[in-house]
């Protein structure tokens, strides 16, 4: 059975949360306190020497990281990931995105004001909102004319998308802004085995 190493609030942990489960793929979750730095203990860098999470455990002592890595494995062969080699280049297309121009803007400022750091990084978080506003943006033009960002059908494009732009109204950006995400959001929610962040 597979073993996920997790925060449960982290976008990223959800990302694979939600495809095991899609995937009615067995697993257990251990809760790791990032706050208390305990991705940063001796035992947790064995499994990640990068000392972040989330961790796949897929064998005894086989460890995977890196949440869009870890749902590549997953997901090949399965319906999550085109057989064509273009739309997998899309997917793959999709994810780099997703890690470099959405994430460190729309993740960030979401976990700085959850942890109640939010007046501590108030500048800081000025300066991501005009790139996640952008990547916001970006995403609103494609699902304008597509249900889904790759073959107009449900990835882990979306997936990886869906994890952190879902909640983005955490991290103090305006969703209301943006009609296309606002359906594809819900298209998302509306696929089977769905589950939340906080289940």
């Amino acid at each position: 059975m597979f073993k996920l190493y997790e925060y449960s609030s982290s976008g990223n942990c959800y990302k694979v949360r939600l495809l095991l489960t899609q995937l009615n793929m067995a697993f257990d979750r251990t809760e790791i306190d990032i706050l208390q730095g305990k991705s940063r203990t001796p035992e947790f860098l064995v499994k990640n020497p990068n000392g972040r999470i989330p961790v796949l455990e897929i064998a005894p002592g086989k460890f995977l990281f890196e949440s869009n890595a870890i749902m590549f494995y997953l997901s090949e062969e399965t319906e999550f990931f085109p057989t064509d080699k273009f739309e997998r280049a899309q997917v793959m297309q999709w994810l780099f995105f997703e890690q470099y121009s959405h994430e460190p803007f729309i993740a960030t400022s979401r976990f700085w004001y959850m942890t109640g750091k939010a007046e501590e990084y108030q500048e800081a978080l000025q300066q991501k909102q005009a790139p996640g506003y952008a990547a916001l943006g970006l995403m609103e033009q494609h699902l304008a004319n597509h249900a889904f960002f790759v073959g107009d059908r449900y990835t882990i494009a979306d997936i990886g998308l869906f994890a952190y732009t879902h909640v983005a109204d955490e991290g103090g950006f305006d969703l209301t802004r943006f009609p296309a995400i606002q359906t594809w959001i819900d298209r998302v929610k509306n696929q089977a085995r769905y589950i939340s962040i906080t289940q």
